[in-house]
């Protein structure tokens, strides 16, 4: 920069400085300017005051006036290479988070942001990443009005999301050192949608499945009241389908109190042990009768060794009793099931239930542990199930820490697989 252009430079910071403390001190300049006239009227020389006016100057110079605070600095270069301090604050957080400055341009991505939205580099415009306008329109305004707004946004692809998207400014420091910037967060509400979802269902297939026998119930007692009043074998075959309805009823309701209990200790893992060779043999037993009139037969293959495994008895016999009795009923067709205990002295255990009758199509398995799912309700009713069986197994593994794996192939019959 030549000599000239400096001196224009000084000029013009000296006006800039200088216009200010004069208009701070106006009025101070109007009593001065008063003085200076009386005494000139007085007879006294200019040049008499005149140093008086110079001190005034210089005195004004120095004086620091209040004036407009600046702007907060809006993006900073320690944000964009990771040496801002509130870096590694924003990393740790489980919930995406984007920096935003005034411009709408995106300063920082946490890494939670990244893993669900891939990069962003810095500096991209949000709108070139955001395609939701309802999320645009609420950055515009919390940035045009600095105040914290929220909406609900789902997200389609790579799978449905549903989160709580909230946008709030945030100064960071003070004076000159301080920022204006705007965090827009998501909070991931999908699981609690889930399960309210899971939860509506549930109520409605739980009241269809009562309302079915109850109104079986309420037409036979109409029947029996009416027409069949006098007909003792119609009262006889009435009364039969109305036990069975009872049954049904009974046996359904215990299903669902059974899920509620497990439920509310879902997340407290058993602290007993649990020898499975002698378990195995007391639910095969226990299902002797039903296999005889079905014309299944049940073979176990069990270590001579015990096989502990860290469970609740109860629970586990359950689940035991709803796998083979699912395989005797089921897989009738292939008139045997086999049961086979695997692992101990270190090992992981492995309870593996096969049998060999028509077999789960393949759409039908990821499903089959879903409350009320039914791969043939009719077959399922029949054989007098209430379609909570697997979902009560699947919750009892899950406190136990336990994972069921399904295998099956239509027409070659299905093996289910309780790894601890």
């Amino acid at each position: 920069m030549s000599d000239e252009g400096v001196v224009l430079d000084r000029t013009k910071l000296f006006w800039q400085e200088l216009l200010p403390r004069l208009k701070a001190e106006r009025a101070i300049l109007a009593l001065s300017a008063v003085l200076a006239l009386l005494a000139i009227f007085a007879g006294v020389h200019p040049l008499v005051i005149l140093p008086f006016w110079i001190a005034f100057v210089v005195a004004l110079l120095n004086r620091s006036v209040p004036t407009e605070q600046p702007a907060p600095i809006v993006a900073t270069a320690a944000m964009e290479d990771g040496k801002d301090p509130l870096v590694p604050v924003l990393n740790a957080l489980d919930m995406p988070v984007l920096v935003i400055a005034a411009d709408e341009t995106v300063l920082f991505q946490n890494i939670a942001a990244e893993k669900a939205f891939g990069t962003i580099p810095p500096e991209s415009y949000l709108a070139a990443r955001v395609r939701s306008p309802g999320i645009l329109d609420m950055v515009r305004e919390t940035i045009a009005t600095g105040k914290a707004n929220q909406i609900e946004h789902t997200e389609r692809l790579p799978s449905d999301a549903v989160y709580v998207v909230r946008v709030a400014p945030a100064d960071i420091g003070e004076g000159n050192s301080g920022r204006r910037v705007f965090l827009l967060s998501y909070r991931d509400i999908s699981q609690v949608r889930r399960i309210d979802r899971m939860r509506s269902d549930f109520v409605a297939n739980a009241s269809h499945e009562l309302r079915t026998p109850l109104a079986s119930l309420r037409g036979f007692i109409e029947t029996l009241q009416g027409p069949a009043r006098n007909d003792p074998k119609a009262q006889e075959k009435f009364f039969s389908i109305m036990h069975e309805q009872v049954t049904r009823m009974s046996r359904l309701v215990d299903d669902l109190l059974s899920l509620s209990r497990l439920e509310l200790k879902s997340h407290i893992a058993p602290d007993d042990t649990v020898d499975l060779v002698p378990l195995l043999g007391h639910v095969r037993d226990g299902l002797a009768p039903l296999a005889g009139e079905l014309d299944v037969t049940i073979s176990l293959d069990v270590p001579e060794t015990p096989v502990v495994v860290q469970g609740d008895r109860d629970e586990l016999i359950e689940v035991f009793e709803n796998l083979i009795e699912n395989a005797c009923k089921y897989g009738q067709e292939g008139k045997k099931v086999d049961v086979r205990l695997t692992g101990g002295e270190g090992g992981h255990a492995e309870v593996t239930v096969t049998d060999y009758g028509p077999g789960i199509s393949a759409e039908h398995v990821p499903r089959i542990t879903e409350r009320f799912y039914r791969v043939n309700v009719e077959a399922s009713r029949s054989k007098k199930g209430t379609g909570l069986g697997l979902a009560i197994v699947k919750h009892i593994l899950t406190r136990h820490r336990a994972r069921l794996l399904i295998h099956s192939e239509f027409g070659k019959g299905a093996v289910f697989t309780v790894r601890f």
